[in-house]
């Protein structure tokens, strides 16, 4: 209620800038608590498509408290459904390793000589291309499957204004049913017809 006073005051009775104000202020408390240690929390699951696909998420924040709270738990249900929707490979662009950064930048180099294009923007384009590449595979830089508008890290740093606690995404595991199997591919027409000839 004292915040809202000082922000009416501050600015000068102007009902929405004091509401962007009071905005501002909450996604600045938030970048404070980024030091704070994280160690509640909770492991989210979420199965999809009738058992198809499985996600275990660990969601932190700094109290147990919060930890038993319909919003956090919401927060931990939604990026579980990201996660298994979007099949990010990696929470944060940092976490991606350096081998597997520099193999796909060799990649987009290649396919940038291939199209054709000079030489002098071809840097540009590679590096283009990397931020595109970081948000199909981060879950940080995911546009969020509910409100496309938004990515995942600054869904975070809304959630950290609002509860008033740090919130962390540490680590997820996603599995998807037959995912690394290599399926045979059998043609029944031809397997009738090898029956047919013996």
């Amino acid at each position: 209620m004292m915040d809202c006073k000082k922000a009416l005051i501050k600015c000068d009775g102007d009902l929405d800038k004091a509401v962007d104000f009071l905005r501002e202020k909450g996604l600045a408390a938030a970048a404070k608590r980024e030091g704070r240690i994280a160690a509640e929390g909770m492991v989210e699951s979420y199965i999809h498509g009738g058992g198809r696909i499985g996600v275990l998420v660990e969601v932190n924040c700094e109290t147990d408290f919060v930890a038993r709270g319909d919003e956090f738990r919401q927060f931990a249900k939604d990026i579980a459904m990201q996660i298994a929707a979007a099949k990010p490979l990696y929470v944060n662009r940092e976490d991606v390793p350096v081998e597997v950064l520099e193999h796909e930048k060799q990649i987009l180099r290649a396919q940038a000589l291939n199209e054709g294009k000079p030489e002098k923007i071809i840097d540009k384009m590679v590096e283009g291309r990397v931020e595109k590449y970081y948000k199909e595979i981060c879950l940080m830089e995911q546009p969020f499957i509910k409100d496309p508008d938004i990515v995942i890290k600054d869904l975070l740093m809304q959630k950290i204004a609002k509860i008033g606690e740090k919130i962390a995404i540490r680590r997820f595991a996603r599995y998807e049913l037959g995912e690394g199997i290599e399926k045979r591919q059998d043609n029944f027409a031809d397997e009738v017809m090898r029956e047919i000839k013996r």
